[in-house]
């Protein structure tokens, strides 16, 4: 088998501040970009050598050059969006960074500008801007609650919708709801408590619990919806995997005019109760060449959480693809 052959590539960046910015404490961003594209990668000064591979050297260089140019236009560089970086570039070589990350979604009350992470969550933002509805479908950590979070506050902020709707199906896994104290209402809490976290995240406590005392945000469980007709409002179905097909229909037809929906799942994790099929997996092959309608499915790779949790879900899957419990 013939050797491939090394190349190296110069490139000498004129900001010396932005470019140890470029580089990371104690060069920790290069050493992400060498562990991802399988290069070395030597710093002196504001100039970095790159050596390997040809292809790959020429993606680290695009990296570097892309990262430095999110940092010439203002943006503050972490070091998982490095890590994010490097895994866009690595599935699709001709993908802008520039306009993925510098799309900015929302900034929170703690200044930090919510941005798209990959390609498949600027697809994702692009359908919530564009489309009625939208199916944002995929694992855990990939982003589709929070930002659906992120894109419904900054519609209302712009006046685009009068209202929030925040909706969770109330499944029991394990516990019964009989069993928990309290009335309805604080029985169904805790299912909504994720929804409560992102919201919080976003907006300051006391204009958040404003907003949810005068009713412009809601949080409510998925039977609360049923008989209403909601206009004006931006409303987001979470877990719906555990939505059942009748569920699943009413929800989709308490849209008024002036709304839209944004339904978020995992068809890999539904906790309904055979032989009952899940609404949301109803509804993708049902409404898929609906008109008006857009599905952006995520996978393992989209994932922005520990780069741990990526590792999880791909050794439950191989557990599942064996046929193993």
């Amino acid at each position: 088998m013939r050797k491939a052959l090394t190349t190296t590539v110069e490139r000498t960046f004129e900001d010396y501040k932005l470019a140890r910015h470029l580089f990371g404490e104690r060069g920790a961003h290069l050493k992400t970009l060498e562990k991802a594209f399988g290069v070395q990668i030597t710093a002196r000064g504001n100039q970095v050598m790159i050596t390997g591979d040809a292809v790959d050297t020429e993606l680290a260089r695009r990296a570097v050059e892309e990262l430095y140019g999110l940092l010439k236009a203002g943006y503050t560089l972490y070091p998982s969006d490095v890590e994010y970086a490097a895994r866009v570039l690595a599935e699709n070589p001709e993908a802008n960074l520039r306009e993925i990350f510098l799309d900015t979604v929302f900034v929170t009350s703690g200044r930090k500008v919510i941005t798209p992470k990959g390609l498949a969550q600027k697809r994702y933002i692009e359908a919530i801007r564009h489309y009625d509805i939208v199916f944002g479908v995929g694992p855990a950590g990939t982003g589709k609650t929070y930002l659906a979070m992120a894109m419904a506050i900054s519609f209302l902020m712009r006046g685009e919708v009068s209202r929030i709707v925040l909706v969770r199906p109330a499944v029991e896994a394990g516990e019964k709801l009989g069993f928990l104290p309290g009335d309805l209402v604080e029985k169904v809490n805790p299912y909504l408590r994720p929804l409560y976290d992102a919201l919080y995240d976003m907006l300051p406590f006391d204009k958040a619990s404003r907003l949810l005392q005068k009713g412009v945000i809601e949080v409510a469980p998925l039977a609360f919806m049923r008989g209403r007709t909601l206009n004006e409002a931006f409303i987001i179905l979470d877990e719906a995997q555990n939505t059942t097909s009748d569920q699943m229909k009413m929800f989709l037809t308490r849209m008024g005019f002036g709304s839209r929906a944004v339904i978020t799942g995992d068809i890999t994790q539904i906790d309904l109760p055979e032989p009952k099929k899940s609404g949301l997996v109803e509804a993708v092959e049902l409404l898929r060449e609906v008109e008006g309608i857009a599905f952006v499915f995520f996978t393992k790779k989209d994932v922005v959480r520990h780069p741990l949790v990526q590792r999880i879900i791909e050794a439950y899957e191989k557990k599942e693809a064996s046929g193993e419990g």
